[in-house]
């Protein structure tokens, strides 16, 4: 049974700060690349941050809306992977989805529920 569940959305104001984080249960998650995506209403999902295994590269990839605002990191005894959001703006506002992906190795793929963040005054 593999399962995630992600939590530590919801309302902020503008300049604000969120934790998400993405609990996992079924597999090691530092096995897996662990992806935040993103999306917000009447756009196409997106890729916010990617975080590699610990056995592969370890390499962190944000994309452009994240990049210099959000941190992706991991907590193996936890077997979970967060997203500390800084600097909030109205345009974060989507649902984020917590993803583990197997490729190469695997076939595996796994996702969250997602939980909303809402950034406004």
């Amino acid at each position: 049974q593999v399962q995630l569940v992600e939590s530590g959305g919801g309302l902020v104001q503008p300049g604000g700060s969120l934790r998400l984080s993405c609990a996992a249960s079924g597999i090691v998650f530092e096995f897996y690349t662990a992806n935040w995506y993103r999306q917000a209403p009447g756009k196409q999902r997106e890729v916010v941050a990617t975080l590699t295994p610990t056995s592969a590269t370890n390499e962190i990839i944000y994309g452009p809306s994240a990049k210099g605002r959000f941190t992706i990191s991991r907590d193996t005894i936890a077997n979970s992977v967060s997203l500390q959001m800084n600097g909030l703006v109205p345009e974060d506002t989507a649902v984020y989805y917590c993803n583990a992906n197997g490729a190469p190795h695997s076939t595996r793929d796994f996702w969250g529920q997602g939980t909303q963040v809402t950034v406004a005054s």
